[in-house]
């Protein structure tokens, strides 16, 4: 005989059933819109930048105010309108544009920084490949890295007896350092295992440095590059001040001659503009070739 199912008592029963269970709130978070975020990221790095140009000028007023012969912000833009609404004009060798004038210094620096690249990148993968030659050029590179620029260019002119090889072969001593410190000091921070890996498959010393030292090296050279134009830019218009000829240098020196303070303060504006987009496309180079995310 069947036994009847066993059923909780009514009291349980419906003790259960009326029970309300309280929940706790839940708060639902909106997504900000993507152009929000846009917005807000360029404001907060917009305001802080206008809040530091208007104190640049304030002070500038102030520095105007309280010298004798030093240009106003006002009188400057109205010499940069002046200057900029012609600046490939050429009235003679000695009298053109500002923009052939910055033409011909960044060739300057195109020439002795692509000779700085093309000898310290191979010199720096050798250096940081072996320990003798890390030995050998060490004490070379620490004694001559620390030179002024200045001090290079009398030897250029004794060697090559002309401005414009000078200037070049400044600029190319200048900047070469950085680029071989930081690619030997990238060679030398490669893990072993890689270097174990090559030895175990017999690759050859230009396959190890062309398939393995490379690619893992790369964002260090692009460091020292990086590095190196801003220098380059910076030893050119020191060089054409002494050397003379066509360059912002020597625009620079012939426009004090002249008493016009207001270009040489637009030419400031002017180097200071050109370094920051060299340095900057080199940055973005080096972040498309760096292993960081």
């Amino acid at each position: 005989m069947n036994q009847p199912a066993h059923k909780p008592p009514a009291a349980a029963l419906s003790a259960t059933v009326g029970e309300v269970i309280t929940l706790p709130p839940v708060t639902v978070r909106r997504r900000t819109p993507q152009w929000r975020k846009f917005c807000l990221s360029f404001f907060q790095r917009l305001v802080p930048a206008v809040l530091g140009m208007g104190l640049l000028v304030v002070a500038w007023q102030i520095a105007a105010l309280n010298s004798k012969g030093f240009p106003t912000p006002l009188s400057t833009l109205e010499s940069a309108i002046t200057l900029f609404s012609d600046p490939f004009y050429n009235a003679g060798p000695n009298d053109q544009g500002i923009g052939w004038n910055v033409l011909a210094s960044l060739q300057r620096v195109a020439v002795g920084f692509g000779l700085a690249a093309m000898v310290g990148i191979p010199a720096g993968f050798l250096i940081g490949r072996f320990t003798f030659l890390a030995r050998m050029f060490n004490p070379i590179i620490s004694l001559l890295r620390p030179v002024s620029p200045l001090a290079w260019l009398p030897i250029g002119l004794l060697l090559f007896q002309k401005a414009e090889p000078a200037s070049s072969w400044t600029i190319f001593i200048c900047s070469i350092w950085p680029m071989v410190i930081n690619t030997a000091e990238g060679v030398k921070r490669i893990p072993d295992d890689y270097l174990n890996v090559a030895r175990v498959l017999k690759l050859s010393e230009w396959t190890v440095m062309r398939k393995i030292l490379f690619p893992a090296v790369l964002p260090a050279v692009l460091t020292g590059v990086r590095l190196s134009i801003g220098i380059a830019w910076l030893v050119i218009v020191a060089a054409e001040m002494l050397t003379g000829g066509l360059g912002i240098g020597f625009w620079i020196w012939n426009e004090w001659n002249n008493l016009n303070v207001e270009n040489i303060l637009i030419a400031i504006v002017i180097i200071g503009v050109v370094g920051l987009l060299l340095e900057q496309a080199l940055m973005l180079l080096a972040r498309r070739f760096s292993w960081e995310k």
